[in-house]
């Protein structure tokens, strides 16, 4: 396979103008929903695209997902996003979207997640398809050459400080 990007830079949008907020940037929700595109253009690339999900009578749930902020975007900034294959197994995906002010380059936000495969009959996780899982395992081989970023990983917690006594 030719087109196996290390990480897959494909999805752009721009920061429309319902998604800013009174701070006059992107509204954190609004992160959330642009990382979403970009997981449905990774999904496309894997081969869990709708027509994929439509015949086979599944879908992906989100687990768990972790959004850093790095600098602000505002209204009509260009937006580039990667996307990084961090693991998976037969029923879940580990990904990891960068996302970068399209122009100037900066490190904007990150999105980390962990999606579920699950059938939509009995809404119970389920095994992909073995053609899905053969192109998952060539895109983990083009991407695990990729270093992971620091962002993989983080939690939430303030550093070095003594827990709080009552």
């Amino acid at each position: 396979m030719s087109d196996l990007a290390a990480p897959l830079d494909a999805y752009r949008d721009a920061v429309r103008p319902e998604w800013i907020d009174h701070n006059e940037h992107m509204n954190m929700g609004y992160y959330l929903v642009v990382f979403d595109f970009a997981t449905d253009e990774f999904f496309r690339y894997v081969g869990l695209d709708e027509a994929h999900r439509m015949a086979c009578g599944v879908t992906t749930f989100c687990l768990e997902a972790h959004v850093t902020y790095h600098r602000e975007v505002r209204v009509a900034d260009p937006l580039r996003f990667t996307t990084l294959l961090l693991d998976y197994d037969d029923k879940r995906l580990h990904y990891f979207h960068a996302m970068y002010h399209a122009t100037e380059g900066f490190l904007a936000a990150t999105n980390e997640l962990m999606s579920l495969h699950v059938s939509l009959a009995t809404r119970r996780a389920t095994s992909m398809a073995p053609a899905v899982l053969a192109r998952l395992a060539a895109v983990q081989r083009a991407h695990a050459a990729v270093s992971r970023p620091p962002q993989v990983g983080r939690t939430i917690g303030l550093a070095n400080r003594p827990a709080a006594t009552a």
